[in-house]
């Protein structure tokens, strides 16, 4: 756990009070929250004031391990907040994550903020970010999502952590008994609800507005986001909503991001115990945290730790609350990119060709191969990969996005803005071009995030274009526009309309050859889809038969 500094002799005491706002100043870089005062540090050109690693909930540690997140404990003096906090325990599962903090630990629950130095308002917008990495891996101190050049932009950037894996994820019917509300699991969502909670009890205090606060997030993040649109535990705690790759919103591939039943990780959650020789919740929360993490990564590395239907958080799937209308029916600006899992087939031990392409439509849509065909074409090998190609990012993540969008756009006043990130990223200096080294991988998955946050240059050894310059500047002008407005438009960028304009579904298009709103040609694609989806679903209701 961080340390923080008690003001104990009476020169700290006399500088802690000279720092108090007095006369109507405020001193931005000494912040006083509910838990007590904070001392923030300026950037380099001192242009945006961090505070890092705070406290926005109890360590959940001991007999607060697979509880909902507590209050932080108050504290005395000033802590200096110059240090980021530790990530959530994980394993290196995806081999590109990195932080700056220190080792990863149960003791995870922080965020970071950073804002303007001199504001133009009184009261700014908040953007509050979720990282992504599969509830598996990610922290708020990975350079990519470094706050700082959005903070210039005239919003403040909010970044808190939440519990992984097994530590956010595990389900015991011991759980549910405890819990006062007969749910387990959720733990990760409940931490991105107490952050939000956290963020609207104090943001005042670091200038921000406490009614203007979008809420956003990519892959996992961007999963978390649908969410907490629907969760009655958070729906009224933001105003707008940014997505980036992901929704709860299952694909027909009897896959995709769906959500468990809590009798089904409950179940898991007892092999996994009596796989650990824990007979009771009392030995599991004795158990060492790295002995869990270490057996946890042997069941799918770790991915079988999934949010689930709680009863609590989620009362049901986030599928069905939409199809009510029971969600935040506020501004959403979300898309995906349009190479989502090309490394799927890139990487398939069996190359995709014509033939096996309308083979494996033929034994996936049976007598609706045909119309399939039509919207994934295949009449040459190459354009058979390209469909494959097409087809596994959909089934991925890109179909779950565009049903999100989809239902938010029959919400009650609803402006919802779609995007397509079509850039490719440069490879690394001394690369070896190739599938896992960006040069054949295309617009991939994550691939976004440098360019929103204009943190291209963290990424060392890439050597950027000006178009990749160009497209950063654009998605972060948009980005940020959207937070203080609840539209993209402005700074002498193109329009970007509303997704559903009169009888048209309008996509802005992100790539260094153009940056534009065309008319959305892939519709077709996801309302086949979509109703092989709901096939799916008649078939399970009625018993598979």
């Amino acid at each position: 756990m961080l340390l923080w500094q008690k003001v104990s002799s009476m020169a700290a005491w006399i500088a802690f009070l000279g720092a108090i706002p007095t006369g109507g100043q405020v001193s931005r870089d000494l912040v006083t929250t509910e838990s007590g005062a904070l001392q923030g540090t300026l950037n380099s050109d001192h242009t945006v004031l961090i505070f890092k690693g705070i406290p926005f909930a109890a360590p959940p540690v001991g007999n607060l391990r697979w509880k909902a997140p507590q209050p932080p404990a108050r504290w005395d003096g000033v802590r200096q907040a110059n240090k980021f906090g530790p990530a959530c325990l994980q394993t290196n599962v995806f081999g590109d994550i990195y932080f700056r903090d220190a080792q990863p630990s149960e003791d995870c629950l922080n965020l970071n903020i950073w804002i303007p130095a001199k504001p133009a308002n009184a009261k700014l917008p908040v953007f509050v970010w979720y990282y992504g990495g599969g509830f598996v891996a990610g922290a708020n101190s990975e350079p990519r999502y470094d706050g700082e050049n959005l903070a210039k932009r005239g919003i403040i950037v909010v970044e808190p952590n939440y519990r992984l894996g097994v530590f956010g994820y595990f389900s015991h019917p011991e759980l549910a008994k405890e819990s006062g509300h007969n749910s387990s699991g959720n733990y990760g969502l409940l931490d991105q609800v107490a952050a939000l909670r956290w963020v609207v009890k104090n943001i005042a205090a670091f200038g921000g507005d406490p009614a203007d606060i979008t809420i956003g997030g990519e892959s996992a993040g961007s999963l978390s986001v649908s969410a907490l649109m629907a969760s009655p535990l958070s729906r009224t705690l933001f105003q707008k909503a940014i997505g980036e790759s992901g929704a709860f919103f299952p694909s027909p591939n009897a896959g995709g991001h769906s959500l468990k039943s809590r009798e089904e990780t409950e179940a898991f959650g007892m092999k996994f115990a009596e796989s650990l020789g824990a007979k009771s919740l009392v030995n599991m929360r004795a158990k060492p945290a790295k002995e869990l993490l270490e057996a946890a990564a042997t069941h799918n590395r770790g991915f079988d730790f999934w949010p689930n239907v709680d009863g609590y958080y989620l009362p049901e799937d986030v599928p069905a609350i939409y199809a009510r209308g029971e969600q935040a029916h506020i501004p959403l600006l979300a898309g995906w990119n349009a190479d989502e899992n090309k490394l799927a087939v890139l990487l398939a031990p069996q190359k995709t060709t014509a033939k096996t392409f309308a083979e494996d439509a033929k034994a996936r849509f049976g007598d609706q191969a045909e119309q399939f065909l039509k919207l994934y074409p295949a009449a040459t090998d190459e354009q058979a990969v390209r469909s494959a190609e097409d087809l596994a990012g959909d089934d991925f993540i890109a179909f779950g996005t565009w049903k999100w969008i989809d239902q938010q756009r029959k919400s009650a006043n609803a402006t919802v803005y779609q995007y397509l990130f079509e850039q490719l990223r440069p490879v690394k200096a001394g690369a070896k071009v190739g599938p896992l080294d960006g040069g054949e991988a295309g617009a991939r998955h994550a691939g976004e995030i440098e360019y929103v946050f204009e943190t291209l240059q963290s990424d060392e050894g890439v050597h950027w274009s000006d178009g990749d310059f160009k497209v950063s500047q654009a998605m972060a002008t948009y980005w940020s526009n959207f937070v203080k407005n609840g539209n993209p438009d402005g700074g002498g960028l193109p329009h970007w309309p509303q997704s559903e304009t009169v009888n048209q579904y309008q996509v802005m298009h992100f790539s260094g050859k153009e940056i534009r709103a065309r008319a959305d040609t892939f519709r077709a694609r996801y309302e086949f889809l979509d109703a092989q989806a709901a096939k799916n679903r008649s078939k399970q209701n009625a018993g598979g038969k």
